[in-house]
């Protein structure tokens, strides 16, 4: 088994990205992109059990862990254009791309914006659309509007605790909270903001990729609602339901997601 290294990638976007790849640099190229307010390192638990036949390339979104932090704004449309800049930089043609929560939503604007590039989605705690979500917006509303620094540590908790229902090893979960709070109040603000102004459903039925839904059946965030919009927008498009689990599933259950997820690269693993 390899282990995972850690680098950073200057982008043709103006930014320097942190990642984490695992894999033999022949293999199927997967894109592991992260929810908000995580990093790449969100992915570990993850990669370390997927086979060395895959690459396994997760990034740290601009803003977030020890990524570039720019002002301005933080919209589905410029973290969508550092991933084609992070192929273009690793030398990749096209790639698997796998999105959680966040994640997901630039997945898809990926897959709408450059769908040449895109070889499958892995979509998991999938959403389209944040809009009249009552749960979210309150929470933008009342918590991170009015966010300032440095952010307290309670709401990182709370925020992380809220993707979960089983335990996760306490390390791994005190670490995805550190990685919360090295995220400044600012990009908390505007990346929340972009993801509820984002509205991608009027986009789906233009992706053409295979695409596997990965769903937690507890999900708070990721309704049946949004999996079946999804389903019904994306042709061809599989869900694979995990009962009993939360939003942040790969969290959860590492090992089965891994399994899962290897089943669907194995449909893929043809020459680019």
């Amino acid at each position: 088994m390899s282990r995972i290294l850690q680098d950073r990638l200057a982008l043709s976007t103006g930014v320097t990205l942190a990642y984490a790849a695992k894999g033999d640099p022949k293999g199927l190229p997967l894109v592991l992109l992260h929810g908000i307010t995580d990093s790449h390192r969100s992915f570990a638990p993850l990669m370390a059990e997927l086979p060395d036949s895959i690459r396994a390339i997760a990034l740290t979104a601009r803003g977030h862990g020890d990524s570039d932090k720019p002002e301005g704004r933080y919209g589905l449309d410029l973290f969508a254009a550092d991933v084609a800049a992070a192929l273009d930089a690793l030398q990749l043609p096209s790639a698997v791309i796998l999105g959680h929560s966040m994640g997901s939503m630039v997945a898809q604007r990926f897959a709408i914006d450059h769908p040449g590039r895109v070889r499958g989605l892995a979509l998991a705690g999938a959403l389209s659309v944040l809009k009249g979500l009552e749960e979210v917006e309150a929470f933008y509303r009342e918590a991170i509007a009015p966010l300032t620094d440095p952010v307290p540590r309670e709401l990182a908790v709370e925020f992380q605790q809220s993707t979960l229902t089983h335990p996760v090893p306490p390390a791994f979960f005190e670490m995805v909270v550190g990685e919360s709070l090295k995220v400044p109040a600012r990009v908390w603000r505007e990346a929340f903001k972009g993801l509820i102004e984002a509205d991608l459903a009027a986009g789906l039925s233009t992706i053409t990729a295979p695409t596997r839904l990965f769903w937690g059946d507890l999900d708070k965030y990721a309704t049946r609602q949004a999996q079946d919009l999804l389903l019904a927008s994306v042709r061809g498009s599989e869900l694979v339901t995990f009962e009993g689990y939360d939003h942040a599933l790969h969290w959860e259950d590492p090992a089965r997601f891994a399994w899962e997820l290897n089943a669907f690269l194995q449909t893929l693993a043809i020459p680019a």
